[in-house]
C-alpha cells in the first residue's frame, strides 16, 4: 500500500520526503465531546487500557523512516511477524511512565525525555500526524516543537460533528434519514414539534449526541412520553448552568440491511482521492469491524464515489485535509443513504490499507476483534503456538492475520494483579469464500478460548 502511504504524505506534510510521527491517540473524540452538551447523562465513557492501547495499529500507517509514537514498545516476536508478512516496521517511541486509562499524547506530555527525543527529530522535518487532531495534540505540538500535520484542531472537530454532516448533505442535496439538527433548546423544541406526533403514531426517532461514537450517546425514542421527559430533562439543566445550548441531532431510525463505510483522502491543493468502501459489521450499532469486498452494485458504488467527491470538495472548502471516513448504509427496502456521519480522522479501514496487499483474486477478508478473557499476560509467542496453522503467512493460502497484540494484555496493567483481566485481539481473516471465512472466525474463537482456559490454570 505505499501508494495510499504516498498519498497521505502528499496531503499531510509540506514536505513528502520528510519523516512523519503517527500518534496513536485513539477515541480522540473524547476530546472533542469535553463541555459539549450532549444528551443528559451519557456521552463518551472514561477511555479504557484496552481502547489507548489501539494505538498499536500506528505501526501500519508508517514507513521504515518514520516514527510511531505509541504507549509501549510491542512485542518483539509480534514485530518480527510483521516482518515475515512484509510490513517493515517504523521506529517506535514511547513513553517512559504511561498511565493505562491516559491517552498517549498525555503520556508524552508528561515524560520530559520523550519531549526531548521528538525534538531532536525537528532538523529532519519531521511532522507530527495524529489518529485525530484535538487540542491536546495541538499542545504537545507546541511542547516539542514538531508541526502538527493536517487540519487545526478546531477545524476536526466541526468537521466530526453530527450537526456539520447533516447540514452538508443537505447542501450537497445528498440523500439521509428526515432529521433535525439542535444546537439549543429553541432548535429542539422545533425538532420535538415535527417529531412527537409522528412518534405518537409509531415512528422511531433516534437523539443523538454530536461527537458520540461507536454506539456511545445515542437514545432510541419509541414514544412521546420518553421525548417529553428527555424535554424536560434538557430544560431543567439549562435552568441548572444558565446555558441552553445543544449539541444533538434527532433522526427518524431506519431498518438498516448493510452499514458501510468509505474513505476520502483530501490533499492540500483541494484534489479528492477516493480510497475505498467496505461493509461495516456492526452490532447494535457499535462497530465490530469490516468485511470487503462489500456486495454493492456498480450503481451503488458509483453514488458513494461521487458523494465522497463532493463531500471531500466541501471539506477542503472549510479548510480540511487528510483522511475523512464517511459512514453509510443500505435500507431494508434498497435506499442508499451516502453520509450519516463523517470522521474528521483515521478510520480502522485506514490501518488495514497496508494489509489489503496480502488478498489474492477471489480472496474475501473479515476485520475484526475477539474478545478474550485472560488471568495472565500471554507473550505473542504463546499466541502463535496457539494458532498455529490458522496464521497467515506471507505465501499462505489464508488465514488469520493478527493486525493489533497490544490490546490483548492492555488491561493487566490496569487490574495489577488483582483478577481476571478482559482483552482483546484484532485480527484480519483471510479466505476464498464466505463459508470458510465464517469457519475460520469460528476455529479463531475456539482456540482463543482455549488460550483463556490454559491462562487460568
Amino acid at each position: 500500500m505505499r501508494d495510499f502511504l504516498d498519498r497521505l504524505r502528499e496531503s499531510l506534510l509540506t514536505d513528502r520526503a520528510a519523516p512523519m510521527v503517527v500518534v496513536g491517540n485513539f477515541e480522540v473524540e473524547r476530546q472533542w465531546a469535553a463541555g459539549e452538551p450532549g444528551l443528559p447523562g451519557t456521552g463518551l465513557t472514561t477511555s479504557t487500557a484496552v481502547v489507548h492501547r489501539m494505538d498499536e495499529f500506528a505501526l501500519f500507517l508508517a514507513g521504515e523512516k518514520d516514527h510511531v509514537l505509541v504507549k509501549a514498545p510491542p512485542d518483539p516476536d509480534f514485530l518480527s511477524y510483521l516482518c515475515e508478512l512484509g510490513v517493515d516496521p517504523p521506529q517506535v517511541l514511547s513513553p517512559a511512565a504511561p498511565e493505562p486509562h491516559r491517552v498517549v499524547t498525555a503520556d508524552a506530555l508528561a515524560d520530559p525525555r520523550l519531549l526531548d527525543r521528538l525534538r531532536q527529530l525537528s532538523p529532519a522535518g519531521a511532522q507530527l500526524v495524529p489518529h485525530g487532531v484535538s487540542a491536546l495534540e495541538e499542545d504537545l505540538a507546541r511542547a516539542c516543537g514538531l508541526p502538527l500535520a493536517g487540519s487545526p484542531a478546531a477545524v476536526c472537530k466541526a468537521v466530526n460533528s453530527k450537526i456539520y454532516s447533516r447540514r452538508l448533505a443537505d447542501a450537497l442535496g445528498l440523500p439521509q434519514p428526515t432529521g433535525w439538527t439542535c444546537e439549543n433548546l429553541a432548535d429542539w423544541a422545533a425538532a420535538c414539534r415535527y417529531a412527537r406526533p409522528l412518534v405518537a403514531d409509531g415512528v422511531t426517532v433516534a437523539v443523538k449526541e454530536a461527537f458520540g461514537v461507536s454506539g456511545k450517546g445515542i437514545l432510541i425514542v419509541a414514544d412521546a412520553a420518553r421525548l417529553d421527559q428527555v424535554s424536560r430533562k434538557f430544560a431543567r439543566r439549562a435552568e441548572r448552568t444558565g446555558d441552553d445550548r445543544l449539541a444533538v441531532v434527532v433522526e427518524f431510525w431506519v431498518d438498516r440491511r448493510t452499514d458501510l463505510n468509505y474513505q476520502v483522502t483530501v490533499g492540500a491543493d483541494g484534489a479528492v482521492r477516493f480510497d475505498f468502501v467496505k461493509e461495516a459489521v456492526t452490532d447494535g450499532g457499535v462497530h465490530r469491524g469490516h468485511r470487503f469486498p462489500p456486495d454493492l452494485t456498480g450503481g451503488q458504488e458509483s453514488v458513494l464515489r461521487d458523494a465522497g467527491e463532493a463531500i471531500g470538495r466541501r471539506l477542503a472548502a472549510d479548510g480540511y485535509r487528510g483522511v475523512a471516513g464517511i459512514d453509510a448504509l443500505i435500507t431494508e427496502d434498497g435506499r442508499l443513504f451516502p453520509v450519516i456521519e463523517i470522521n474528521a480522522r483515521n478510520n480502522m479501514s485506514t490501518y488495514q490499507l497496508r494489509l489489503e496487499e496480502l488478498l489474492g483474486a477471489g480472496r474475501r477478508a473479515l476485520a475484526r476483534h475477539h474478545p478474550v478473557r485472560l488471568a495472565a499476560r500471554v507473550p505473542f509467542g504463546t499466541l502463535r503456538r496457539e494458532l498455529g496453522g490458522l496464521l497467515h503467512t506471507r505465501h499462505g493460502d489464508g488465514g488469520v492475520v493478527v493486525h493489533n497484540f497490544a490490546t490483548l494484555n492492555a488491561a493487566a496493567a490496569a487490574t495489577e494483579g488483582a483478577g481476571p483481566f478482559d482483552g482483546r485481539l484484532y485480527v484480519l481473516l483471510l479466505a476464498d469464500s464466505e463459508a470458510r471465512l465464517r469457519a475460520l472466525d469460528r476455529e479463531l474463537a475456539r482456540r482463543l478460548a482455549v488460550l483463556g482456559e490454559a491462562a487460568e490454570r
